[in-house]
């Protein structure tokens, strides 16, 4: 049966992030992520159980209360399930020591990390001293959650460390990818591509061609900030994209959202970027957390907009006989397929487009791909 939000202990948390949600008040993949994860926390904290499906079903109404807030803002639903994920693991390492097990498998993510499975010594030691549960226990109701919440805890921990530190662990690794003399072109303002840009500013010297993103013109701001640290830059108009393209050695884009498929939601532009790198066969590299990897596919046609910004901006209301004339629509995030994306690097590690389905498998369990 599931509970009314009212019954949930911390519904007060969950209510005042459903309302900044609706009204965009929490903008941003990785802050609405945050924001998300801080909330289940405190629901966690505050929760009454006395089994694991309980928690779990606590936990899963929050989520589709909160994603059905901002449905287009999918991080909120994959933070949810990366929780979900952790509660379970720490829930099988504490009854059974079956996630001790399964923290050790040969997984792809581990394969292109290391080349052979991370050792987990201090998980191995957490699971072999098993916290003694018993569920549903009449004489203390209370007694399988005061024994399991500080492990829990610790993995809403993780979740909230692996968001605070994605920027960092995104861009160690960007003097590998980014070399001396190098052109580079990316469109938008992404504050992954920024730090990634940035980390390999103090390796390398090569010239950035920023993209400005008209009508939002956030590529102003990306140029600012690049040529502020150092980094040559240069802002063209995005008519100039395919003019360009011929010069250029790599395409780095941001993503708002990665489908299980290998296709991508990202700021409008980046459509037309990655079709002129493909016309040139310039290898396009996508940056994003592994926190947006979302256990969707395409649910819009294949140039479909996620999302439409304010259209006065591309027709102003001063034009007033055309504006009569015509629908005018300014959408926010173009869908780049698969087949034109060479490459994702995520704060674990580089993945091609064909990866992405299993790193979900890996990431998310199967039941929760609806909450």
């Amino acid at each position: 049966m599931t509970p009314e939000l009212h019954t949930i202990p911390g519904h007060r948390a969950v209510e005042t992030l459903v309302a900044k949600l609706r009204r965009r008040q929490v903008v941003g993949s990785r802050e609405a992520a945050l924001e998300t994860a801080l909330v289940l926390r405190q629901v966690v904290s505050k929760a009454r159980f006395s089994n694991i499906q309980q928690l779990i079903t606590v936990i899963r109404e929050v989520g589709r209360r909160l994603a059905e807030a901002q449905p287009k803002e999918h991080s909120v639903g994959n933070t949810v399930r990366r929780v979900l994920h952790n509660v379970r693991e720490e829930y099988n390492s504490a009854t059974k020591g079956s996630a001790a097990a399964s923290r050790n498998v040969y997984s792809i993510s581990k394969f292109v990390l290391q080349g052979q499975p991370r050792k987990h010594t201090a998980n191995a030691a957490k699971s072999d001293a098993r916290i003694t549960l018993k569920e549903n226990d009449a004489d203390d109701p209370d007694s399988f959650a005061r024994a399991l919440k500080p492990v829990l805890m610790e993995a809403i921990q993780d979740v909230l460390d692996e968001l605070e530190t994605v920027y960092d662990n995104v861009s160690k690794n960007a003097k590998d990818h980014i070399h001396s003399d190098e052109i580079i072109l990316t469109i938008g303002h992404s504050k992954t591509v920024e730090a990634f840009l940035k980390s390999a500013g103090h390796y390398r010297n090569y010239t950035v061609i920023v993209a400005e993103t008209a009508p939002s013109y956030q590529g102003h701001e990306m140029a600012r900030s690049l040529s502020a640290s150092g980094i040559s830059t240069f802002l063209v108009p995005d008519s100039s994209i395919f003019a360009i393209m011929s010069r250029v050695n790599k395409v780095i884009l941001g993503a708002h959202a990665i489908l299980a498929n290998g296709g991508l939601f990202a700021i409008s532009g980046s459509l037309l970027a990655a079709t002129a790198a493909r016309a040139h066969s310039t290898p396009v590299v996508v940056c994003a957390g592994q926190f947006k990897l979302t256990p969707l596919w395409n649910l819009y046609h294949e140039h479909g907009a996620l999302d439409f910004a304010d259209p006065s901006s591309v027709l102003g209301f001063e034009e007033g006989k055309l504006v009569e004339r015509v629908d005018v629509v300014n959408p926010y995030y173009d869908y780049v397929g698969p087949e034109l994306v060479d490459v994702f690097i995520t704060n674990d590690g580089d993945h091609p487009p064909s990866s992405v389905y299993r790193l979900i498998k890996e990431t998310y369990d199967d039941d929760d791909h609806e909450l």
